[in-house]
């Protein structure tokens, strides 16, 4: 057997140890890359323009994907499009099937939405990709415009894990765009929670965009309507230039 060193422990067991240590470090950007990176399953709260795109989107790339409107069964045509990785149905459906849910509906909706889904998401990551337009929703449009979308919807959404994205350009650009070759759309993303700011960045590139990481929820107001960073359609080099992020 090897002799012992003077700390009782021999070299062996000191590479060990250290082994472990660097393997206890590098672990959590490891089980990061690969929850951003899984194919999970994903609701929707509306499955109009984006909801439908986006969606669709996922579903190409593997993700399943239930659809949820007020009216479900005007989505069989939606689903048969996109086969067996696609059904549709009520919205508490869509919340308790997804891991994450997409959320794209009228802004003014969204309280309500609190109101009678709030337990129900609480704790999902929701990615958040309403516009606050005055002449269809209201009142709550200054809210936004005073405090900022990001803050506003995460208000009203309580417990959520609350993450923005999608929200800055049409849904007919969107589908044009989807993984277009390098180097791809640019998309903003924003939200408080670490983890599932990183898992909508990798559903951001399997929509198949480059995402760029803007800040908190705070920072969304950059690319809500009337922000710098809002129907850019640029590059992630661009728009970071654009909103003075680093490179």
């Amino acid at each position: 057997m090897p002799k012992a060193s003077s700390t009782g422990f021999d070299r062996r067991t000191i590479l060990a140890g250290a082994a472990l240590t660097m393997g206890a470090a590098f672990w959590p950007a490891l089980a990061r890359a690969q929850t951003a990176s899984a194919k999970i399953p994903i609701g929707t709260i509306g499955a109009g323009k984006i909801g439908s795109t986006v969606g669709g989107l996922w579903v190409k790339n593997s993700h399943k994907v239930f659809f949820s409107d007020r009216h479900p069964d005007d989505l069989k045509e939606l689903v048969a499009s996109l086969g067996p990785l696609a059904q549709a149905g009520p919205v508490a459906n869509a919340i308790a099937f997804g891991d994450a849910v997409l959320l794209s509906v009228p802004y003014g909706a969204i309280p309500q939405i609190g109101r009678d889904y709030g337990a129900a998401l609480k704790g999902k990551i929701v990615v958040d990709t309403c516009n606050a337009v005055m002449r269809r929703d209201g009142a709550i449009t200054e809210e936004v415009e005073k405090n900022g979308i990001g803050v506003t919807s995460q208000k009203y959404l309580p417990g959520t894990r609350l993450v923005r994205a999608f929200n800055t350009m049409g849904s007919g650009y969107i589908a044009e765009q989807a993984n277009r070759a390098d180097p791809k759309l640019a998309i903003p993303v924003a939200g408080d929670d670490a983890e599932a700011v990183q898992i909508v960045v990798g559903l951001v590139r399997d929509a198949g965009f480059d995402p760029v990481v803007v800040g908190k929820l705070a920072d969304a107001r950059l690319f809500q309507q009337g922000g710098p960073g809002y129907g850019q359609r640029v590059t992630a080099a661009e728009l970071k230039q654009t909103l003075h992020l680093s490179p």
